[in-house]
């Protein structure tokens, strides 16, 4: 049974994303006040100024947005925010799950089981297929060869 990500945490990824808009846009006017500006140094301190609290405020808004969106994907144990091992792995369950089903998907389209039935991977039409690992080289031989097909040692 998939494990739910409460509301709370929700709100704490979306808060994360805006907060991390909109330092990013206010890191970003710095560069757009620039090129407008540029050539213009009739009121250059008054802009410098401007430009340096914008740029500290969108790097802090950045910062923080980033850890806030993180615990809220991840919960406080799992991001690291609060020690305790068994909350962490129950915060990152969904992930966990999300994972082994990615993999899962993509054995399944290689046509690979790891089932414990050899008719699993049958049924799809996947042949199983033994190869030797050569001792001197690594090459992969066939199951019935005698010598390595790269090497020519011994199997």
């Amino acid at each position: 049974m998939a494990q739910k990500i409460s509301a709370g945490r929700k709100t704490a990824y979306y808060l994360g994303t805006l907060l991390i808009v909109v330092g990013f846009l206010l890191f970003g006017s710095i560069f757009v006040t620039f090129a407008v500006n540029f050539g213009d140094f009739s009121n250059f301190r008054a802009e410098a100024q401007s430009s340096a609290v914008r740029a500290v405020l969108g790097m802090g808004l950045l910062i923080a947005g980033r850890a806030v969106r993180g615990i809220g994907a991840r919960g406080l144990a799992g991001s690291g925010a609060v020690l305790d091992p068994g909350r962490a792995r129950q915060e990152l369950e969904p992930y966990s799950r999300m994972a082994g089903g990615m993999v899962k998907d993509a054995l399944d389209e290689a046509g690979v089981s790891l089932g414990s039935g050899a008719a699993k991977g049958a049924a799809k039409g996947a042949d199983q297929v033994v190869m030797l690992k050569c001792r001197s080289c690594g090459k992969l031989n066939e199951e019935d060869s005698k010598f390595c097909q790269a090497c020519g040692a011994a199997i």
